[in-house]
């Protein structure tokens, strides 16, 4: 029994040893994007739902610490899912409240990375999981999972050019599953014949929608107005 035991408590004190070093790891990540107080960023914008017919456009990004954002769409209507776009990096890394176990490794995109799963400890979060696949020897996220309370499951996938050194991408490709979508107003649905008869809440159930942003230049650390965010 008391090998038992001594098994148990060495086993644990892995574990515990273990969800360390993946706290020091997310807290790497997080350092690293505490460079960026703020940025305007310039970009193109593809939105991708099988229902809606949405030209590529041009957006402007705006971030401003600890978890303000704000994109806006030259023209037309910016089809997001609410709560969307904006669950991004810098709004998780903005609490250091948070417990990091380690989940395995994964291969994203043909980089080798480390699975974190972040579990916040404030139980009125918003945010009830995310996991995060992070290159380890650039401290960038290639991928992040996030699951909401109000806004469903949220997948984003980033890609790296000259802004990495501040964990900016310069592409993001964001997917979603439209049932948790609220159309904007004025949008019109567009599908076969044999859905027509279906409520929208039908039409939206099961489908999957995947927005995509390409951006083409940073402004960081020049400051931002809180007006651009009202």
């Amino acid at each position: 029994m008391r090998r038992v035991i001594l098994l148990l408590i060495t086993c644990h004190l892995a574990l515990t040893a273990f969800s360390q070093d993946m706290t020091a790891l997310v807290l790497k990540v997080k350092a690293k994007l505490d460079m960026v107080n703020d940025y305007e960023a310039e970009g193109r914008m593809k939105t991708d739902v099988a229902f809606i017919k949405a030209p590529i456009g041009k957006v402007r990004v705006f971030y401003k610490k600890p978890n303000k954002f704000r994109l806006k769409k030259d023209g037309g209507i910016s089809l997001l899912p609410k709560g969307g776009v904006s669950v991004n990096m810098n709004s998780i890394f903005a609490t250091t409240d948070f417990v990091a176990l380690a989940a395995g490794e994964a291969v994203i995109s043909g980089t080798k990375t480390r699975v974190v799963k972040l579990l916040p400890v404030n139980e009125n979060s918003d945010i009830v999981l995310t996991t995060m696949y992070i290159e380890e020897s650039n401290l960038l996220v290639r991928k992040m999972v996030t699951t909401t309370r109000e806004n469903g499951t949220y997948e984003m996938e980033l890609t790296y050019g000259q802004f990495a050194q501040y964990g900016l991408p310069d592409k993001v490709v964001f997917g979603f599953n439209t049932k948790d979508y609220k159309l904007p107003k004025g949008i019109t649905l567009e599908f076969d014949d044999n859905e027509k008869q279906l409520t929208d809440a039908e039409k939206l159930k099961n489908k999957k929608g995947r927005v995509e942003i390409t951006y083409t230049n940073y402004q960081i650390n020049k400051g931002i107005s809180d007006s651009v965010f009202k």
